[in-house]
């Protein structure tokens, strides 16, 4: 598993002439990187007296985040499962009609598969950008750069994410699955500009 790497190999083998791991584990990665400070954030706070009004809430917070970071370290592994499976539906045998034909099919349905996947990781990453800003807004301001990087990491690698769905959705001929695709990014790309402008404006004023 890739998650079972250490720094320098996961490093290693994300440079190597193999297309997958790619960018999809790695928008997946930043996207965990940027929940794990958070995180970090969010104890700094509650393990501080000062802030003992917002422990709490800050808890919360930080076991939200817990939870995205789960979730994306599995994305890891998946987005690079799923792009495997794109890979090996391409290598099908095409001989006959019907060969070609369960080779489209499964080509496609692969395809829809590897751009759910980064769709998911673009979510979770939308919600670790919304929970940055929250922890950042209450949180220990000595880690106030911490809760900002943490929101920054997590829109690149929803950006990241996103770009790996539209490169997917180019070669889906399942014209509603791209519409439907397609107005869920637009959706995801508005709300993290309006939290990403948010969250500039907090760092601003704390940093």
């Amino acid at each position: 598993m890739l998650t079972d790497k250490s720094i320098a190999g996961f490093l290693a083998e994300l440079k190597s002439d193999s297309p997958a791991p790619g960018g999809g584990s790695a928008a997946a990665l930043v996207g965990a990187i940027g929940a794990a400070l958070g995180i970090m954030v969010g104890n700094l706070t509650i393990s501080s007296a000062k802030y003992e009004s917002v422990h709490e809430e800050s808890r919360k917070l930080a076991l939200d985040l817990e939870v995205c970071l789960a979730v994306l370290g599995k994305y890891i592994d998946e987005d690079t499962e799923a792009f495997n499976k794109v890979m090996k539906a391409y290598k099908m045998a095409k001989s006959t009609e019907e060969e070609k034909n369960v080779r489209s099919e499964t080509i496609q349905e692969a395809l829809k598969v590897a751009s759910n996947l980064p769709f998911q990781v673009a979510r979770v990453c939308l919600e670790v950008l919304e929970l940055s800003g929250k922890i950042l807004s209450i949180g220990n301001a000595n880690a106030a750069s911490d809760a900002a990087v943490a929101g920054r990491m997590a829109q690149a690698a929803m950006w990241s994410a996103i770009y790996n769905v539209r490169i997917n959705l180019g070669s889906i001929k399942d014209i509603d699955f791209v519409v439907d695709m397609t107005g869920k990014i637009e959706r995801v790309i508005a709300r993290s500009e309006a939290l990403m402008a948010q969250l500039v404006k907090i760092a601003d004023e704390k940093i």
